[in-house]
């Protein structure tokens, strides 16, 4: 009887311990089956920012980076806690409404857009927070009901581009003061455009000028355009604030240069690039980092039209002072003593 029980409970302890072996490594397959849909999990729940502009990530690498410095001191790391959709329109803004739709089914947290972007983006949810840069005024545009008190979904940064082109035209006329036709180049896809030229227009009516517009929204047109306003005998040039200029600041500086035009733009990357003087707002590398900075409070919980319209008054006036002595012009002492910078 014992010999027995001697042989049959190790047969039955053995078998007990392959199926509490056997319910373990089901228990491990279970476990690992079910740590990529943990991690699809997490990853799905990190929030997303779509990145929507009328230009081209090369000409806008610098404003990108601080975009992301700014998310960086909000608490925000492209790649790490946040994940960043860019679209780019290359300058044509007919491609907008087709990539804000794409954002907007995308269920994106946030869209961080320029300013005919945003226009765009407003028309594309009312409801997915909007953060834009823009150098147009936000009010005029539609964008905000006020720069106070957004409400709605949008709010963002704003500086001076728009509303001192007569101002920069005042400025290049001074510098070229024997000049009667002056060039102001304009991007007919831009939602300010035709505001910017009735300003500019009346500005140089004023100043005894007249005023050649020419129209470009691809840099493969710049060539042409360039040829056609010595063809018109236009002595100087005024570039029109648009982001799509901006993303072409250093070749358009080459060819104002290399066709001996005095020339004039919002910012100082274009003088800096070899353009003759720039006047507007500062750098738009400062307005992406306030971006950035909004973005990351709207996804910490805040709400877009809460948060008052960032609006930059200050404006700085640079003198390529080498560009001017290559194109043989002596510069008033008096611009020289309003200019911000002069660069030699």
């Amino acid at each position: 009887m014992a010999l027995g029980i001697a042989v049959r409970h190790p047969i039955g302890r053995r078998r007990c311990d392959r199926m509490k072996r056997r319910e373990f490594i089901a228990g491990l397959g279970g476990a690992a089956a079910a740590w990529p849909i943990t991690a699809r999990a997490q990853q799905a729940v990190m929030p997303i920012v779509g990145f929507l502009n009328g230009a081209s990530m090369p000409g806008y690498s610098k404003m990108v980076a601080a975009f992301r410095r700014g998310l960086a001191e909000a608490g925000y790391v492209e790649g790490r806690n946040v994940v960043v959709n860019y679209r780019w329109a290359e300058g044509n803004y007919e491609r907008l409404p087709g990539l804000a739709a794409e954002l907007v089914r995308q269920q994106v947290d946030v869209i961080v857009a320029n300013g005919p972007a945003a226009v765009v983006a407003k028309k594309a949810t009312a409801t997915i927070p909007i953060v834009f840069s823009t150098t147009f005024d936000p009010v005029r545009l539609g964008l905000v009901a006020s720069l106070n008190r957004p409400n709605g979904n949008l709010t963002g940064v704003t500086n001076l581009g728009v509303e001192v082109g007569p101002k920069r035209l005042g400025l290049l006329h001074e510098s070229v003061p024997g000049v009667s036709t002056v060039a102001l180049l304009v991007n007919p896809a831009s939602p300010a455009a035709e505001t910017q030229s009735q300003e500019v227009r009346a500005a140089a009516h004023s100043l005894g000028l007249f005023l050649h517009v020419l129209s470009a929204n691809n840099e493969h047109e710049f060539d042409a355009i360039f040829a056609s306003l010595i063809r018109a005998g236009a002595g100087a040039l005024m570039i029109s604030a648009d982001p799509f200029f901006t993303s072409q600041s250093e070749r358009l500086a080459a060819l104002a240069l290399r066709h001996a035009l005095p020339a004039i733009y919002q910012y100082r990357e274009f003088a800096a690039a070899g353009g003759l003087m720039s006047y507007g707002g500062p750098s738009p590398t400062d307005n992406y980092r306030l971006v950035g900075l909004y973005t990351g409070r709207i996804l910490k919980g805040e709400k877009p039209g809460d948060l008052p319209v960032e609006q930059t008054t200050k404006v700085a006036f640079i003198i390529n002072l080498k560009t001017a002595k290559a194109l043989g012009l002596e510069i008033p002492p008096t611009l020289l003593a309003l200019a911000d910078e002069v660069i030699e």
